[in-house]
């Protein structure tokens, strides 16, 4: 099973994942990914459609900025890009075996 404080820090990160989405892309669908094995570590990936002429709303980038700090107080790296018209966010987390 997952290490509890590597479950609390998943929760978290997609918590804030789906905040940040229902905000850039509100109404869309939104894909969550989890997968991994103790001693290959967690993946965590969530990606949503990128809507043209949706403003950044209020503290535009603050998200992603949690989630990085989040995700390296967790030992883990993160990235996101823009890919075929979706946000990918792409978190990975250890997880010892």
């Amino acid at each position: 099973s997952l290490p509890t404080q590597i479950g609390r820090h998943a929760y978290r990160i997609v918590q804030e994942a789906l905040t940040n989405a229902r905000k850039h892309a509100p109404g869309s669908r939104v894909l969550t990914e989890l997968d991994g094995a103790p001693g290959e570590g967690l993946r965590i990936r969530v990606s949503n459609p990128v809507l043209p002429g949706t403003p950044p709303g209020p503290g535009g980038r603050l998200g992603l900025v949690g989630l990085a700090e989040r995700t390296r107080m967790a030992g883990g790296t993160i990235t996101h890009e823009m890919q075929d018209g979706r946000f990918i966010l792409d978190v990975r987390l250890p997880w010892e075996a």
